[in-house]
C-alpha cells in the first residue's frame, strides 16, 4: 500500500508539473557540478544570477585554478560562504584535472569523491546530467517526505533510500524535482498551502487549512 500511495503522489505531481526538471542552469555536467557547489545554503534563484557571467569567463576546471581565490570569492561573493566555496570548487576542479582527464564523471561513486561534493550534489550532477537514476535529497525533500508520513527522519540518506525503495528507477530522479517544485510552490516550509495542494487528500499532516477544506 505504501508503494501504491507513493506511485499515486508521483503520478499527481508530475501531472501538476509536467516539465518539472532541475531549477539550476547549466549547458554541461561540469556547468551543473559547480551550480550545485554553489547552491549549498543558498536559494538556485540566486546561483542562476552568478553562474551565467561565472560560466562566460571560466569554462573549464584549469580556468578556475589559473586566478586568485580572490577573484572566484568576488565572482560568488552573493552565494554566501564564499571562502568555503571557493575553497571547494578549486579543490574539486584540482582533482577533475588531475584525476579525470578535466572531465566530471558520470560515476556517482566516483562524483560523490570529489572534494566538496556530497550524495546530494552528486544525485543532482548523476541525474540532471548524466540520467543516471539518483533521489537528491534537499530540504524540500526532506520536509515533503516527512509531511507525507513514509518515514520520520532528518538524516537525508535515509530518505534518499526510502524514495528508491518506493519507487522504480526510473522515477527516481524527477520525484527529486518534483517535490523540490512542490515545495518552493505550494508545500512552503512554515506556511504550507495545504487547502491549494493536489496531495491534500493523501497527505497526513494535519493543518487547520486542510480540515477546513474536507
Amino acid at each position: 500500500m505504501e508503494k501504491k500511495r507513493a506511485l499515486r503522489i508521483f503520478s499527481i505531481l508530475e501531472k501538476e508539473y509536467p516539465a518539472a526538471t532541475s531549477a539550476l542552469y547549466f549547458n554541461n555536467p561540469f556547468e551543473l557540478l559547480i551550480a550545485t557547489i554553489l547552491s549549498a545554503q543558498c536559494t538556485d534563484e540566486r546561483v542562476n544570477k552568478v553562474t551565467p557571467g561565472l560560466f562566460r569567463k571560466f569554462k573549464l576546471p584549469a580556468d578556475f585554478l589559473s586566478i586568485p581565490d580572490e577573484i572566484l570569492e568576488k565572482e560568488i561573493f552573493s552565494t554566501g560562504f564564499y571562502k568555503q566555496k571557493t575553497k571547494s570548487i578549486k579543490n574539486c576542479c584540482r582533482v577533475l584535472v588531475e584525476k579525470h582527464d578535466s572531465r566530471v564523471p558520470e560515476s556517482f561513486d566516483e562524483l560523490s569523491r570529489l572534494p566538496g561534493v556530497g550524495r546530494k550534489t552528486a544525485s543532482v550532477v548523476a541525474g540532471n546530467a548524466f540520467g543516471i537514476p539518483a533521489v537528491a535529497v534537499d530540504t524540500h525533500v526532506l520536509r515533503i517526505t516527512n509531511l507525507l508520513g513514509f518515514i520520520e527522519s532528518r538524516d537525508p540518506e535515509k530518505i534518499e533510500f526510502k524514495w528508491k525503495e518506493l519507487l522504480p528507477e526510473d522515477k527516481w530522479v524527477k520525484i527529486s524535482n518534483l517535490l523540490i517544485l512542490h515545495g518552493r510552490k505550494i508545500c512552503i516550509a512554515r506556511r504550507p498551502q495545504c487547502a491549494d495542494c493536489v496531495l491534500n487528500k493523501l497527505c497526513p499532516y494535519p493543518s487547520s487549512t486542510k480540515e477546513e477544506k474536507m
